[in-house]
């Protein structure tokens, strides 16, 4: 942050520019939700980094890295593979640092991401037909190295194996732990890459907080150990084993259903106001089910990851919501009494 006072005493205080915006994102308590609960919850909220998730902070910490070392410099191209917000994130910080962007995606990612990533002006190539094993995501990673081969001066920063990864959310524990005052018995976070994860852990076991990390992974992913099953809501979940997953830092897995997610993405809408995408709808329902084991006065924080206007084809999307789950039931929109 810049601060300039002026002639009559005026303070004015602005970033320098938007990549200084990541992070220090907001923590709020979702006190309409949880107001059956005897316990508090708190909302990490992601969505508001400028490219509207908790990937803006990743694509920035790999890129600057990768730079630092001498790896990426202006005017080279960055091959990345994504299933939605990473390539959001890194059609920014490309566009800032004066990079090329290919971003190989798959038929999981919406109408709305593409049409941004393509004002963005980022090559996009999509993956029609998954691996036997892996699925849509290893099919991405074939074509990320097929594509390196054939442009010069590319380069992959890898979000499945850059150490860069965890590393960057060690910050985000410690500004979850610094509003707090490091007082946080639970916190839950969903799973793709595990970065946030493990980023997370290391702050938690280096500080030495009480904090239980629960991790909230995607019914039919392979995380942690599932058999790989059809997913429909992209974000969290995978079809590879994570490079930096160490189980021995969890105290405990929920696994959330599809339709799950979306129960969870309604409830936050209707009762916070709050618009966020499936892995947030997949942490809320994941603290509904988990609240009998949650003693009474814990402080409980949901890291949302994303906003949810990439999900409004499909979370919002009535009709999308009942071609795939015609039982489903929207939560009611609670009315107030004038008497």
């Amino acid at each position: 942050m810049h601060t300039i006072t002026g002639t009559q005493s005026v303070t004015q205080t602005y970033s320098p520019n938007i990549m200084a915006t990541i992070g220090k994102t907001p923590l709020v308590h979702l006190s309409r939700l949880g107001k059956e609960w005897d316990f508090t919850v708190y909302g990490k909220m992601e969505g508001f980094n400028p490219g509207g998730s908790i990937k803006d902070r990743t694509a920035i910490n790999m890129l600057l890295e990768a730079m630092e070392k001498g790896e990426v410099h202006h005017g080279d191209t960055i091959i990345e593979s994504s299933s939605g917000n990473m390539a959001l994130g890194l059609a920014q910080v490309c566009k800032f640092y004066k990079l090329q962007l290919i971003v190989v995606i798959d038929p999981k990612v919406n109408l709305h991401t593409e049409k941004i990533l393509e004002v963005y002006g980022v090559k996009l190539v999509k993956v029609t037909h998954p691996q036997p094993e892996g699925g849509y995501l290893e099919s991405r990673i074939l074509k990320v190295k097929e594509l390196l081969k054939q442009y010069p001066n590319s380069h992959s920063l890898n979000q499945y194996e850059n150490a860069a990864n965890p590393q960057t959310h060690y910050e985000t524990m410690s500004e979850i732990a610094h509003a707090l005052n490091k007082k946080i018995d639970y916190v839950f976070i969903s799973t793709s890459t595990c970065g946030t994860l493990m980023g997370c852990a290391k702050y938690i076991y280096e500080n030495r907080l009480a904090t239980k990390i629960i991790a909230v992974d995607a019914k039919g992913s392979v995380t942690f150990g599932q058999k790989e099953s059809t997913r429909l809501i992209p974000g969290h979940g995978s079809g590879k084993a994570s490079h930096f997953l160490d189980d021995s830092f969890i105290h405990d897995i929920m696994h959330v259903s599809d339709e799950a997610c979306i129960t969870g993405c309604w409830n936050l809408l209707e009762q916070e106001a709050i618009l966020c995408g499936g892995s947030s709808g997949a942490v809320v329902s994941a603290i509904e089910k988990y609240a009998p084991f949650i003693p009474a006065g814990a402080s409980c924080v949901a890291i949302l990851c994303d906003r949810g206007d990439r999900y409004l084809e499909t979370v919002y999307n009535k009709t999308w919501v009942h071609k795939h789950f015609p039982y489903f039931n929207f939560p009611q929109k609670e009315t107030v009494s004038n008497t």
